[in-house]
């Protein structure tokens, strides 16, 4: 038997260094990401043996925006996600009211329960013995405790990160050794095909801002 390895991606943390990629790399777009792809194309640092047990994809839908073109854009791009074999599981934007310096209040909505829901995952995954290797995608550092945990109560198992561009993160990357950066042009590589078909049949082209 292979190294079983999944990943773990933390949708928005991937998807701001998407933005970012565009903003550095001379406007280079590559929202179109095949997520799948990119993590096989990494699975070779989990052993020669290994194999993918599951790609899981943790986002929330931007309801608050009040924009539906936004929310159907996401939707579609899941399902083209779904189709590749990625497992998803949408969290929420929780309304937070901040106080203002003049007296005045706004309010903001904040992505929520991402984070614990990877942490949960990680520690179903491990405790259950369905994986052999996790690979975290993001460098946020709220999952560093989580970590440190799953690295104490399950030595036997091999947990790194993945730094998606410009996220990498120097504590993540003590606390995991064998943690890589994600370059601009790995994106470039993985772009879904245009148009994308379903297995009903139905064709999605790539919206012409991606």
């Amino acid at each position: 038997m292979g190294t079983r390895t999944v990943f773990l991606v933390d949708g928005f943390n991937l998807y701001h260094s998407v933005v970012d990629i565009a903003r550095y790399c001379n406007g280079l777009n590559v929202k179109w990401l095949d997520i799948y792809s990119l993590c096989k194309s990494y699975l070779y640092l989990s052993g020669n043996d290994a194999t993918i047990e599951s790609v899981y994809y943790f986002s929330a839908l931007a309801y608050h925006l009040d924009d539906p073109d936004i929310v159907a854009r996401h939707e579609t791009y899941i399902k083209c996600l779904e189709e590749t074999g990625i497992k998803k599981h949408l969290t929420r934007f929780k309304p937070k009211t901040i106080e203002c310096s003049h007296g005045g209040k706004i309010t903001r909505h904040e992505e929520k329960e991402t984070d614990v829901a990877i942490a949960s995952k990680l520690f179903e995954l491990l405790f259950c013995d369905e994986c052999d290797s996790v690979v975290l995608v993001t460098g946020d550092t709220d999952l560093a405790p989580a970590v440190k945990t799953a690295k104490h109560l399950f030595p036997a198992k091999y947990i790194i990160f993945a730094f998606p561009y410009r996220r990498k993160n120097e504590e993540l990357a003590q606390l995991a050794p064998g943690s890589f950066r994600i370059h601009s042009h790995n994106y470039a590589q993985h772009q879904l095909s245009n148009p994308f078909t379903l297995s009903d049949g139905t064709i999605i082209p790539k919206p012409p801002s991606w």
